[in-house]
């Protein structure tokens, strides 16, 4: 778990990254702290999603825009409404 949080870390640099085991089923808590030490988000993850590549990805993107929700910089209607643009785009791609 230690080269994982080292990861975590500078993925999500310059925030601080902790990560402790949490939950009977090796849920692990993900915490990102700021320069003063206040607790920006925390969130739990199956241990699972942090050894996958792929899924490890995915938690430092959700864990960013979460961030940005966090701070402010990013209002979670303007996430929604990206979604929805790139599934229409997808649906009008002809084969």
């Amino acid at each position: 778990m230690e080269s994982i949080s080292l990861l975590l870390g500078e993925a999500l640099s310059p925030y601080q990254v902790t990560l402790t085991p949490s939950g009977a089923k090796g849920e692990c808590l993900i915490t990102l702290k700021n320069a003063v030490g206040s607790i920006i988000v925390e969130r739990v993850f199956n241990r699972a999603q942090l050894t996958d590549k792929r899924q490890l990805t995915d938690v430092v993107d959700g864990l960013h825009r979460d961030v940005l929700i966090a701070e402010g910089r990013l209002e979670p209607c303007v996430i929604a409404a990206l979604r929805n643009l790139a599934r229409d785009k997808v649906m009008a791609v002809p084969n």
